[in-house]
């Protein structure tokens, strides 16, 4: 049985109208192109990216920090209530083999850390640069397009 790739979206529950269309840009991108879209399930970056995947027949996932399924945004196909708050940061960034980063705050940063230990591709669009203790820059790849944000990530999840 073949399954659909699994591509994680991580950013903000605020975001500039930018970072929104950007967001809605990857979730469209993703969605046409077969891919599973996971995130927090809230809103801002994440509610766009979902509106995004909706609008191209994608299926949507959100991992939701409570125990309410009243936390997800409107566009999500499955929400899954957590009830782990934050630490469910760990789940996204495990849930696909590439993360797509727009935009976001110290819980996208947490996501992007998380997802660079399990040797996960991070792309990121408008987002956190990263270095090592050493001061080389992390391996997160820089994209100028949400175009180019999905062709990295999905040539990740299919090879």
């Amino acid at each position: 049985m073949k399954r659909a790739p699994i591509v994680a979206v991580a950013g903000g529950s605020t975001c500039t109208a930018e970072e929104a269309a950007l967001a809605e840009a990857v979730g469209r991108g993703l969605g046409e192109a077969g891919a599973i879209l996971v995130c927090g399930g809230g809103k801002g970056v994440m509610e766009a990216a979902c509106r995004g995947a909706a609008e191209a027949n994608g299926l949507t996932v959100g991992l939701l920090p409570g125990s309410g399924l009243d936390e997800g945004n409107p566009y999500l196909t499955v929400a899954i209530p957590t009830s782990l708050g934050e630490a469910r940061n760990a789940l996204i960034a495990r849930a696909g083999r590439a993360m797509i980063a727009i935009g976001g705050g110290y819980g996208t940063l947490s996501e992007i850390g998380l997802a660079l230990r399990l040797g996960r591709l991070v792309i990121g669009l408008k987002t956190w640069t990263a270095a090592t203790a050493e001061g080389q820059p992390a391996d997160v790849l820089t994209a100028r397009t949400a175009e180019e944000a999905v062709a990295l990530a999905m040539k990740e999840v299919r090879s």
